[in-house]
């Protein structure tokens, strides 16, 4: 299934034209997500690929993002996935409270490609290692990215936003529902 974020009406960005989420379900218990950039990548400020690590605020930068709860309650999970592949996953209680580091995550792999006008990042969520998500009821899904370009400038794309500032933490962002099975 494809989705493709919008853009924050509050912030512009000159190198980015879509991004586009495929989402596949290799497994009941698997997400499989691929972020597709399309504009002036070259005019995207990206951090150089390294080892893979588990690493904390990549959301400063160029970033995409996957949020997961349950679609009736109000612990969620973030996870964070960075051009360098770096990655991070947290665990919260309930909006913006109660973070903590979702230890058994275990580390997602991250690919990236990339041309001039095209770049990926490919990566996959074990969902069986999310204890707060109960198996008996559907789950709402939050897809977004953090596109920082090399003048300095960032803007902010998701499958939907609340009103006012960009919030990817905000129930509303949480716009595609699916079954946990």
């Amino acid at each position: 299934m494809r989705h493709v974020l919008r853009r924050h009406p509050d912030s512009p960005c000159s190198a980015a034209t879509q991004i586009a989420v495929e989402i596949a379900r290799p497994r009941p218990d698997h997400l499989q997500l691929s972020y597709v950039v399309t504009g002036r990548i070259g005019d995207i400020r990206m951090p150089p690929v390294a080892a893979a690590a588990r690493s904390d605020e990549l959301w400063r930068q160029t970033c995409f993002e996957a949020f997961v709860r349950a679609s009736a309650g109000s612990a969620y999970y973030e996870f964070n996935f960075a051009p360098s592949t770096h990655w991070a996953a947290y665990q919260f209680d309930d909006y913006r409270s109660g973070m903590a580091m979702a230890a058994a995550v275990p580390a997602p792999a991250i690919t990236v490609q990339t041309s001039p006008d095209r770049y990926a990042l490919q990566t996959s969520l074990a969902l069986d290692r999310l204890p707060a998500l109960p198996r008996t009821a559907s789950w709402g899904l939050g897809l977004s990215a953090v596109i920082e370009e090399t003048n300095g400038r960032k803007s902010y794309w998701a499958l939907a936003h609340p009103p006012g500032a960009p919030d990817f933490h905000h129930s509303v962002c949480f716009a595609h529902e699916f079954s946990p099975g």
